[in-house]
């Protein structure tokens, strides 16, 4: 595993954070180092889509980078065949998912698609994936593409949803904060790497509360929310299409 040290260096001017080819070839060491829980959080989400799954529908995985969940997916149902559009903006990520694809038995069960989410047409699909991405996009976005993955689920299809969030509250808000980021330098990361991606992340990665996530997840039409896991500031959660 590469280790990131994309912003350990000084940087004279600070550009938005983009996941080009320098973030992918660290992507994994900053995934573990930045993202508490992570391989937990994809560990059950492989599970909860393997029961949900209804066989002749699709999975969508969007913002799918490198293909973890993908990876974990091909293991998890084993000689069960399903179907999985597997989507991301960045063609380095896509690059390094057909690579790991290449060597694994079933990878026909994905198909990869380099584009931008929100044009993606959801149809005929039992599970929904958007991994911290949805973030990425201006809200107006976010909302077209909830309610595209609903009406894109089958009848007792789910969504399942991890994102960065924010506290309303400024004092637990700012708690929140202090401990992700004494997180991020118990993982070895300095206070200048920290402050570097801060600022490069800025209106880049915009983050929202629980509630504006499940108010606009119920609007969709989905009849049931709950957060399943939380981190502080890191939140996965569940919505079902009955």
């Amino acid at each position: 595993m590469n280790k990131d040290r994309v912003f350990a260096e000084k940087l004279t001017t600070i550009t938005p954070f983009r996941f080009n080819e320098k973030v992918a070839r660290v992507f994994d060491d900053m995934l573990v180092r930045s993202v508490p829980l992570y391989g937990e959080v994809l560990k059950q989400q492989a599970r909860i889509t393997r029961q949900y799954y209804q066989h002749g529908t699709q999975i969508f995985d969007l913002g799918c980078s490198h293909g973890n969940l993908g990876m974990l997916l091909l293991d998890c149902f084993g000689d069960v065949g399903f179907k999985m559009i597997a989507v991301d903006s960045a063609e380095p990520m896509i690059q390094r998912f057909k690579k790991r694809m290449a060597v694994h038995d079933n990878h026909g069960c994905i198909d990869l698609a380099c584009a931008c989410i929100e044009n993606i047409v959801i149809s005929n699909a039992s599970v929904v994936v958007i991994n911290l991405t949805l973030q990425f996009l201006n809200r107006q976005k976010r909302d077209c593409l909830i309610q595209s993955a609903f009406n894109g689920l089958c009848k007792g299809g789910i969504l399942l949803l991890t994102e960065k969030t924010v506290h309303p509250d400024s004092q637990m808000n700012a708690l929140e904060q202090e401990y992700y980021y004494q997180f991020k330098r118990e993982n070895g990361y300095t206070d200048l790497e920290i402050s570097q991606k801060r600022d490069a992340l800025e209106r880049v990665l915009v983050p929202e509360t629980v509630i504006e996530h499940e108010n606009r997840i119920q609007k969709a039409g989905f009849d049931s929310f709950n957060v399943w896991l939380k981190w502080f500031n890191f939140t996965s959660m569940i919505a079902v299409k009955k």
